[in-house]
């Protein structure tokens, strides 16, 4: 079994810069050896409420949408990069907006796939592995 190195961040739902809360909603996972960029989310409504009651669902998940974009290389998402690696490192730039990367962390996988959802159930729903 092949193992492929990858690199991945947490995407965090930020209602309020200023006060530097978060919930985790979604892990982008690049995989250069596997040529893979794959996105995973998970909008918890009721977790999202408890942070934040005047959450606007429709535009964080229209905001998931667009890093999704930027994943697929869908002809609509901006800005167009050429590489899976410029796409990841665009999607990983720290910025101050309510959708915001977390720092980037490392591992090893057999399949980028497989591991982005194990990662979506451990750091965004809290399952257990």
């Amino acid at each position: 079994m092949s193992m492929h190195p990858y690199q991945y961040v947490v995407l965090r739902y930020v209602p309020r810069v200023d006060r530097e809360e978060f919930l985790n909603v979604g892990v982008v996972l690049h995989s250069q050896s596997a040529d893979a960029l794959v996105c995973a989310s998970h909008l918890d409504q009721d977790r999202l409420l408890a942070l934040d009651p005047s959450v606007d669902l429709d535009a964080l998940a229209a905001a998931l949408t667009a890093v999704l974009g930027v994943c697929t290389d869908q002809p609509e998402a901006t800005p167009r990069l050429a590489t899976l690696g410029k796409r990841f490192g665009w999607i990983a730039a720290p910025r101050s907006t309510v959708l915001q990367p977390g720092p980037v962390h490392s591992g090893l996988c057999a399949d980028p796939e497989d591991e982005a959802e194990r990662l979506l159930r451990r750091l965004v729903r809290l399952d257990t592995d």
